[in-house]
């Protein structure tokens, strides 16, 4: 598959702002290797390959194990995550496949209860980000791996 059209090059304003926008969701409460967790599951759930590929890759940077990534998609049977990740990959589920009803706000004192406001807050705006990526991708399908010399993936070692 090709991807279908350069959405950077052709939307550049909205590209550069989208992009700087979940650059915004780095550091702070929410560590490297718990939003590359969370941008991986989200990225498995939307069945959007050049993301997983990407995230991965990125995980393995930030120093994560590969067997813990492999156990993303099968995080509720895993032994491999503490009650933080599993709270943060909990809510990313729920903000990537809404229901009718929302979130919960039975699910949300929950969240509130183990991830704290600050971290919540911004757990919420790294899914919404890797959410709209996974759209952008998926309406314009750049290959997996296609930018990995550009965004320093190739250091990864895995292609």
């Amino acid at each position: 598959m090709t991807q279908r059209l350069d959405y950077y090059g052709k939307a550049p304003d909205a590209a550069k702002k989208y992009l700087a926008f979940s650059q915004a969701v780095h550091g702070g409460e929410l560590d490297d290797i718990l939003r590359e967790l969370v941008n991986l599951r989200a990225s498995q759930m939307n069945g959007c390959a050049f993301c997983t590929d990407m995230h991965v890759k990125g995980a393995r940077l930030a120093g994560e194990r590969e067997l813990r990534l492999h156990h993303v998609a099968v995080w509720r049977e895993s032994p491999l995550f503490d009650e933080r990740e599993r709270a943060a990959l909990e809510w990313t589920e729920a903000l990537t496949r809404l229901s009718l009803e929302g979130v919960s706000q039975a699910l949300f004192e929950r969240m509130r209860g183990i991830l704290g406001e600050a971290l919540l807050a911004q757990l919420t705006f790294a899914v919404v980000a890797i959410n709209g990526w996974n759209r952008v991708v998926a309406a314009f399908t750049p290959v997996p791996g296609s930018s990995d010399a550009l965004l320093g993936l190739d250091k990864a070692g895995l292609s």
